[in-house]
């Protein structure tokens, strides 16, 4: 392998890392207060709104069931809007935070949907309010489902980030098609997988060594 095409391998996963990093904190950021929502407003909750809960959970939905590679053509004119451009690691990680921030959500409020009734009617009883719940008992609660929700978001931005290279979003996926599937060299698309599984094997072992410490916490 010429040092040229290290150096463009390299790069690419320097791509693919950032893309993920980028889309993975923003949709954490806005997708975990919407997972928290969808739980505390439902009927008979802590703080139950069901037409909020009900129009929320319509929004993810439909979030959830639009294809990642329709959704990025989809919002082009919004990406370019955004950050100047429709292509690129930048662009493509417009469409991977908007894509990310519905699962996420869905992942938050499965998570929480694991704790006992028992915790919240608890802390009711000792007169915590609302957000002293959400923050002292929920989340603590549901940390490590919450991790875990986290890792399956990131492994699955990894492959999601992998698909952004067919239109132009840069990264292994791109490097894939362009050097390896284009110009009909499977040594590139052998690397670009081996590097994706390396990357998706180091999330999934991350996220199971946090969760094992969340618990023994």
């Amino acid at each position: 392998m010429s040092s040229a095409m290290f150096d463009l391998i390299l790069q690419a996963t320097l791509d693919t890392l950032y893309m993920v990093a980028i889309s993975g904190v923003i949709a954490t950021l806005l997708g975990l207060p919407l997972g928290v929502m969808l739980y505390v407003t439902r009927p008979r909750q802590i703080l139950a709104m069901p037409v909020l809960n009900q129009v929320l959970g319509i929004v993810t939905n439909i979030g959830r069931s639009i294809p990642f590679i329709i959704l990025m053509v989809a919002i082009i004119p919004f990406t370019r809007m955004l950050v100047g451009t429709s292509i690129g690691i930048n662009a493509a990680s417009v469409p991977l935070t908007i894509a990310a921030i519905p699962f996420v959500a869905r992942l938050i409020e499965g998570a929480l949907n694991e704790l006992s009734p028992g915790l919240i009617e608890s802390a009711q009883s000792m007169g915590a309010t609302p957000w002293q719940i959400i923050t002292k008992v929920l989340i603590p609660e549901a940390r490590g489902g919450i991790i875990t929700g986290l890792t399956i978001t990131l492994v699955t931005l990894v492959s999601y980030s992998a698909m952004a290279g067919a239109v132009g979003g840069g990264g292994l996926g791109d490097l894939g098609i362009r050097y390896g599937y284009n110009r009909f060299n499977p040594t590139i698309m052998l690397i670009t997988v081996v590097i994706l599984v390396i990357m998706v094997q180091g999330f999934q072992s991350l996220g199971d060594y946090l969760v094992r410490k969340s618990d023994r916490k």
